[in-house]
């Protein structure tokens, strides 16, 4: 066999990725944009077979370019963002994002999809039909049915029956749709409080004594239903734990509080607080679970304010363990 020569830059990267879909613990080419995986495989289509020599001169000219290299960049704006990481302010980020899209280098459905669930639901019920259609296809499922779900009975048939005609869209006409969208969401009014206000009053109402939040929450009923809903929602309290922490996660829990906190809150007397005592309990190993009412038993009646002190230290573990995503709690709404 002759000695084969004269390969184009496209040919050698060709055989690189040739040698390299031998090894299963290789990234997947997904990571090249669509034009260069399109040109890849043309190239790739049009060659046979490349001589032992050919290939070793390939393999070498591609090891000293990689030796050579002193530093690499991501080489797209997704890529930047994410190695800049928290060293760009969120801010700083969306313009340069929003920029990038505009420009038409960047695709603008990544960052549609990164949306959070409140905005694609304000699209959807502010865009024509046509557009949220289109806006459903590109979603993933789990978000299309969120947003789909929040929908006006009139508006979602109205979504749906335009989801027939999404099967003929272009590429180039799936982005323009994709950059208005985009532009429609950078142009609705951004809170400078992130948290909802009713997350807020909630997250403060769980540190509270009883009679206050119970007080609290009658006004609001009074003045404010609606938000007041909000807050109950978001109030997470002792007597919550049985309907809101999954079974699985009680083992997690009781070990970050503290035992003699535990326990004070174990010896609880109110109803709902005795069904969380032994919820905690009955999801605990028989020896655990044994020696923990033991240990109640042997405190007696302790003062009302340090079981109350104890309830909120165990919520408050529970909190701040959901927060860092080591356990997941059940939203209000499943427990109906």
């Amino acid at each position: 066999m002759t000695t084969q020569i004269g390969l184009s830059q496209r040919q050698k990267a060709a055989v690189i990725v040739r040698l390299l879909l031998d090894d299963d613990q290789v990234a997947g080419l997904d990571r090249l944009n669509s034009d260069a995986q399109t040109l890849l495989a043309q190239e790739m289509a049009g060659m046979q077979l490349i001589d032992r020599q050919t290939r070793d001169a390939v393999i070498t000219e591609f090891c000293d370019r990689l030796e050579s290299v002193g530093v690499t960049f991501p080489g797209d704006m997704d890529g930047t963002l994410a190695m800049l990481g928290a060293r760009i302010s969120d801010a700083s980020s969306d313009r340069v994002r929003q920029a990038d899209a505009i420009s038409g280098r960047g695709d603008p459905w990544g960052r549609i999809c990164a949306l959070p669930n409140d905005v694609l639901i304000k699209l959807a019920q502010a865009e024509s039909v046509e557009l949220v259609a289109l806006m459903m296809s590109k979603l993933p499922v789990e978000a299309a049915s969120a947003t789909f779900l929040a929908l006006s009975r009139d508006r979602a048939r109205s979504v749906a029956q335009a989801m027939s005609m999404t099967a003929a869209v272009t590429p180039d006409a799936l982005k323009r749709v994709g950059l208005v969208l985009l532009q429609a969401a950078d142009a609705l009014p951004k809170p400078a409080i992130a948290t909802p206000a009713a997350d807020r009053m909630g997250a403060i109402l769980n540190f509270a004594t009883a009679d206050l939040r119970d007080d609290v929450l009658q006004v609001l009923e009074e003045r404010d239903t609606s938000f007041a809903e909000g807050v109950r929602k978001a109030i997470f309290i002792f007597g919550h734990i049985p309907t809101r922490v999954e079974p699985r996660e009680v083992p997690r829990i009781v070990r970050d509080v503290d035992q003699a906190a535990l326990i004070r809150a174990l010896a609880a007397t109110e109803p709902a607080d005795q069904a969380a005592a032994e919820f905690i309990l009955s999801n605990l190993s028989q020896r655990m679970a044994d020696g923990l009412r033991e240990e109640r038993e042997a405190l007696g009646k302790p003062r009302a304010k340090d079981v109350e002190d104890a309830k909120t230290e165990v919520v408050a573990t529970i909190r701040r363990l959901q927060e860092e995503g080591q356990i997941t709690l059940r939203m209000p709404q499943d427990d109906e």
